[in-house]
C-alpha cells in the first residue's frame, strides 16, 4: 500500500486483457492528470503483467492470486490502495480529456453522494449510448435494471437529451467513482456475485443507509462492452438471473417482497421458455440453474439481508425505483425509450 493517501486512484481490473490494456491505457494515462493508475490483475495467464512492466512502468500493478471475478478481485485490490476516491474502470474503455474533474467536483460538492458515473457511449459507434450504464441506471419495481438511454436491447442515440447531472439508482461498474471510506462502510462488493449486477447491489446498499448515486454527463467515456463475458455466454445468463434474484432479496425491504419475488420467478420462467422456443436450450438450462442456485443460497442471502438492516443508518429507500414493470411497458406497451416513461411513475 502507498504510505501517503492519494486523492484519486484509477483502478482497472484485468484478466487476460493485454490487448485492451495496449489499446486503452494510453488514453487513461494521458487524460488522468495527477491521479494514480493501478491495474489489479486477476492472475492472468497471458503476458499482461510483464507487458505492463515493460511498456507502462508508471502503472502500479497489484497481482491477485486467482481469477476472483469482478467483486472479489476489486475487493482484494482496493484494500491495498490508500486513496480518498476510487475510480473503477473497465479495461475496454477509452477515456476523454478532462473526464475525472467533473466527477470529482460533483463528489466534493455533496458528501452524501457515495458514487457517480460518467456518460457512457459506445466505442464502436460513438453516437450511441453503451449498454452497460448509458446515462445512468435505474430498476423497476421487480428488480429489472434499465438506463437513461437503454431499455433492454433498445439503445438510443446520444443527442444530449440526458445532459443533466442528476440522481440515479445505480452507477455502472464499467466506470464508477466512489468514496473509499463509503465503499468500505458497506464492506465493498459482495464476493458471491463474481460478476454482473454487483454494482447494483452495492449502490442499493449505499442508498439504504442514506447515500445517493449520481450521473455526471459532463464526463464522457467510450466503452466496448462484453469484455468479461460476451452477450451470448450462458455463464452471463446464469449470473444475470441468479444475481438479480439475490439483489432483490437482499435489498428490497418493501412489505410485498414475497409477491414481487413470485412475480419475478414467473417472468424468469417465461424468459426461459423464450430461450427454449428460440432453439437456445443452453440458455434455458442456465436460467433453471440460476433459480436452483438462488434457492440453495437463500439462507445466506437472508442472513445478509438481516445484516444490512442492522446498520445504524438503515432506512428503507425506494426513491428512483420505477413503480411499474419495465417488462410490461417495454414488450407490451412499446415504451422503448427512457423519455417514454413518465416522471410520476418513479418513487420519490
Amino acid at each position: 500500500m502507498i504510505a501517503n493517501k492519494i486523492p484519486v486512484a484509477v483502478v482497472i481490473l484485468n484478466f487476460n486483457g493485454k490487448n485492451y490494456l495496449e489499446k486503452f491505457l494510453p488514453s487513461v494515462l494521458k487524460f488522468s492528470g495527477e491521479s494514480k493508475v493501478f491495474v489489479a490483475d486477476n492472475n492472468s495467464t497471458d503476458d499482461s503483467v510483464s507487458f505492463l512492466k515493460d511498456f507502462f512502468p508508471t502503472v502500479i500493478v497489484i497481482k491477485n492470486e486467482g481469477n476472483y471475478g469482478f467483486s472479489k478481485g476489486y475487493n482484494i485490490a482496493l484494500k491495498q490502495i490508500n486513496s480518498s476516491y476510487y475510480i473503477l474502470l473497465n479495461s475496454d474503455v477509452e477515456v476523454t480529456e478532462n473526464w475525472i474533474s467533473p466527477l470529482l467536483s460533483l463528489m466534493e460538492s455533496n458528501k452524501k453522494i457515495a458514487a457517480c458515473q460518467p456518460k457512457i457511449l459506445d466505442y464502436k459507434n460513438n453516437k450511441l449510448f453503451e449498454y452497460a450504464g448509458a446515462a445512468g441506471g435505474y430498476i423497476d419495481n421487480y428488480g429489472y435494471p434499465f438506463c437513461q438511454g437503454r431499455i433492454f436491447d433498445t439503445i438510443e442515440d446520444d443527442c444530449d437529451q440526458y445532459q443533466d447531472s442528476k440522481e440515479i439508482f445505480w452507477a455502472s461498474g464499467a466506470c464508477m467513482m466512489i468514496r473509499a471510506e463509503t465503499f468500505w462502510e458497506v464492506d465493498g462488493f459482495d464476493n458471491d456475485y463474481f460478476a454482473h449486477m454487483e454494482e447494483i447491489d452495492l449502490c442499493w446498499r449505499l442508498r439504504n443507509i442514506g447515500y445517493s448515486v449520481y450521473v455526471e454527463p459532463k464526463s464522457k467515456i467510450y466503452h466496448i462492452g462484453g469484455g468479461t463475458l460476451n452477450k451470448i455466454s450462458t455463464k452471463k445468463t446464469f449470473l444475470n438471473f441468479r444475481n438479480n434474484l439475490i439483489t432483490i432479496t437482499k435489498n428490497d425491504f418493501s412489505k410485498n417482497i414475497i409477491l414481487k419475488l413470485v412475480f419475478r420467478l414467473i417472468l424468469d420462467g417465461i424468459a426461459a421458455l423464450k430461450f427454449l422456443l428460440a432453439a437456445q436450450p443452453s440458455h434455458f438450462i442456465a436460467v433453471i440453474r440460476a433459480h436452483f442456485a438462488y434457492y440453495y443460497s437463500l439462507p445466506s442471502i437472508v442472513s445478509k439481508r438481516k445484516i444490512n438492516k442492522k446498520s445504524p443508518n438503515f432506512k428503507i429507500n425506494n426513491s428512483f425505483i420505477y413503480k411499474g414493470s419495465i417488462v410490461i411497458d417495454y414488450f407490451i406497451k412499446r415504451k422503448t425509450k427512457f423519455s417514454d416513461l413518465k416522471k410520476i411513475d418513479f418513487f420519490d
